[in-house]
């Protein structure tokens, strides 16, 4: 296949979709496919050698899929899968409406809760609200911009004092912002492929030498080391598996997802949140889940590319 693989794109994770992106390019050539390099600049401009154009009917540079490894506001948020849906090209991923709905933190939490997934309590916030629902989360918490990830924008607030200037940052980039009520648990992930009948890889456990999993522990080569199996129970394990999948369906998710988890007192599973396009970096979890899990990742990248044509297939025989 030629798969255009999209990368950079406009939000706070720009640097990080590079990363993702060389990684997957390596991996679709070493199994057997051609990977077109194409960037999409902090001003919202596209190149491959050139202007980049998507066109109906057309695809884009002619490729046969697309693999938008973009993270973040701009592209993992359900505004460049609406432009592939206009164009009517298949890509890897999830859709306009799980993307958008997983990308915003607060309203993932509020569809989750309405479906009394176990979770962490939370309240979401914007400028100008009234903050008094915040004291029932208690201390610390975590204060995150609702629709960023790579622990960016994100402070954990430990004393009364501090919260006003960590709400202060993450409004810095966005307009609604999550409080979390912090959990002593375990911090476990998962990874999940598939469309209609997604698989759950085998739970690890994230485990950081620091105070929590900030940007450097996430990206720094040492910052974290992934434990796998997680070191909990096998039918707490399974739950975590379970879960996953439930959740990855629950939302209209397709292709891919990685879910995190927290697990206290050693059986109590609490999902935390849904990523629809994790990282592909070599510190990133969501492929060695899947390379412990037994599928090495020029077949999980081989995988992929297959699941976005059979979805896009699959759609094409509604008449919307």
């Amino acid at each position: 296949m030629r798969v255009a693989v999209l990368a950079g794109g406009r939000s706070s994770e720009h640097d990080i979709s590079l990363a993702s992106a060389a990684a997957v390019r390596s991996g679709l050539e070493a199994a057997g496919h051609e990977a077109l390099d194409v960037r999409l600049a902090r001003d919202g401009g596209w190149s491959h050698d050139g202007p980049v154009a998507v066109e109906p009917g057309g695809g884009l540079l002619g490729a046969d899929v697309v693999f938008p490894v973009l993270h973040g506001p701009f592209g993992e948020d359900g505004t460049v899968q609406g432009l592939l849906e206009v164009a009517d090209v298949p890509y890897v991923g999830a859709g306009v409406l799980a993307s958008a709905l997983c990308m915003d933190k607060v309203t993932f939490k509020d569809l989750m809760g309405h479906a009394g997934v176990p979770q962490v309590d939370y309240a979401g916030l914007r400028e100008g609200d009234d903050r008094s629902e915040l004291e029932r989360l208690g201390l610390p918490v975590f204060v995150k911009p609702s629709r960023l990830g790579s622990s960016v924008g994100i402070s954990k607030v430990e004393s009364a004092g501090d919260l006003d200037a960590a709400l202060a940052d993450a409004f810095r980039h966005d307009p609604l912002v999550i409080v979390e009520a912090m959990s002593d648990g375990l911090e476990v992930e998962c990874s999940i492929i598939g469309n209609e009948t997604p698989e759950a890889s085998e739970p690890g456990q994230i485990v950081v030498d620091a105070d929590w999993y900030d940007y450097e522990a996430k990206y720094e080569p040492g910052g974290m080391e992934l434990v796998v199996p997680a070191p909990i129970d096998p039918e707490v394990r399974e739950r975590v598996r379970e879960l996953a999948t439930e959740v990855f369906t629950r939302v209209g998710c397709a292709g891919l997802a990685r879910v995190d988890f927290f697990v206290e007192d050693g059986d109590v599973v609490l999902v935390n949140e849904l990523n629809t396009m994790p990282g592909f970096t070599e510190t990133s979890v969501f492929p060695k889940l899947w390379e412990a899990s037994g599928v090495p990742f020029p077949e999980l990248i081989d995988r992929l590319v297959a699941l976005a044509l059979e979805r896009h297939e699959a759609e094409r025989r509604y008449r919307f």
